[in-house]
């Protein structure tokens, strides 16, 4: 039976946003709250606390409400529908850990066994919620930000499913290059952006981890008002702690994304690790909203480029801090 088959009830296509599915009250899988035009994640308005500049709003859209924690649940939503699965067969990924989280929940819902390859440097928070959800872990020494996608954790899952020893058991969805990672956020997240700005959007910021979220809600953005203005926010350097996030400023050709449109993007933007774990700290102390630092990032990025900007920004929330407590308490007593 395919993937196609067993995960039926897990696209989004079967809900469409005029039937009752928008009302109802009691639900057949956990897999169905996964966001989409007729359900989705919230977007809620930065205060004055937080950003005093009142020319230029920030809308903040909440993905770590989503089921399994983060907004790669759209993307594992999307990649698991579009893959073919034998009865023996298991599924392998390399993460920094939402995708692998969103993951293992789905493949746990379909009864597949999958395994999941992080770098040694994953906060341990998402490692314990792997292990939580009996994913195998495979641990590697990696950098959070490689250069070469044939090494660390990718390189082990690539050579798992292109070995002959395995006699193809494992099948990776290949996040770093499914085009399927893409069009989750072309289909959902951006039509859901555009709709809950009523179209006033003038600004979109998001970090870049594989490209798929600001290649997907950046390209429709674009096609219904091409002066939007995508930025990107990438860690100031290569070794950095801001999980799920790349550099992509001087890396070669060879080595760059293989799904970030770079025609999409208008502009990158890096920010240094201590400005992103503060930004962090300080909207859950001003705002009451709890983010990951990788969020903490972008939002330090747009406040500052708001200063003399006017306009209505919105910016990705990837996550919540659940996962990060422990690597967020070094920045405490700072902020």
């Amino acid at each position: 039976m395919s993937a196609i088959t067993q995960a039926r009830w897990i696209d989004s296509a079967d809900s469409p946003a005029n039937d009752e599915s928008a009302d109802r009250l009691v639900y057949d899988s956990i897999a169905e709250l996964i966001p989409s035009l007729a359900k989705p994640s919230p977007v809620v308005r930065i205060g004055k606390r937080f950003n005093p500049h009142e020319h230029f709003e920030l809308l903040l859209k909440l993905e770590g409400l989503n089921p399994f924690g983060s907004i790669k649940d759209r993307t594992a939503q999307y990649m698991l529908n579009g893959l073919q699965l034998g009865p023996d067969q298991a599924l392998v990924e390399p993460t920094a850990g939402n995708t692998g989280i969103a993951l293992a929940a789905l493949a746990n819902a379909m009864g597949t066994p999958i395994e999941i390859a992080v770098p040694d440097g994953t906060p341990e928070e998402k490692k314990e919620m792997l292990r939580f959800l009996g994913a195998e872990l495979i641990e590697v020494e990696d950098e959070a930000c490689p250069l070469f996608p044939s090494e660390g954790a990718r390189g082990v899952v690539k050579s798992m499913v292109e070995s002959p020893a395995y006699e193809g058991k494992y099948v990776s969805p290949n996040q770093y290059e499914s085009a399927l990672n893409v069009e989750a956020h072309y289909r959902t997240t951006g039509p859901e952006i555009w709709r809950q700005t009523k179209g006033e959007i003038t600004h979109f910021f998001s970090g870049i981890g594989t490209g798929g979220t600001i290649t997907g809600v950046g390209r429709y953005l674009k096609e219904q008002n091409p002066n939007v203005h995508i930025v990107a926010v990438e860690p100031a350097m290569r070794n950095h702690q801001l999980s799920g996030l790349k550099r992509v400023t001087g890396l070669p050709d060879e080595y760059f994304p293989e799904i970030l449109d770079r025609n999409v993007v208008d502009e990158y933007i890096s920010v240094s690790d201590e400005d992103a774990f503060g930004a962090g700290i300080r909207l859950a102390r001003r705002e009451g909203i709890m983010v990951g630092p990788t969020t903490g990032a972008v939002l330090h990025v747009a406040l500052e480029y708001g200063a003399n900007k006017h306009g209505q920004a919105v910016i990705i929330a990837g996550d919540s801090a659940t996962k990060y407590i422990s690597s967020y308490a070094r920045y405490f007593n700072q902020n």
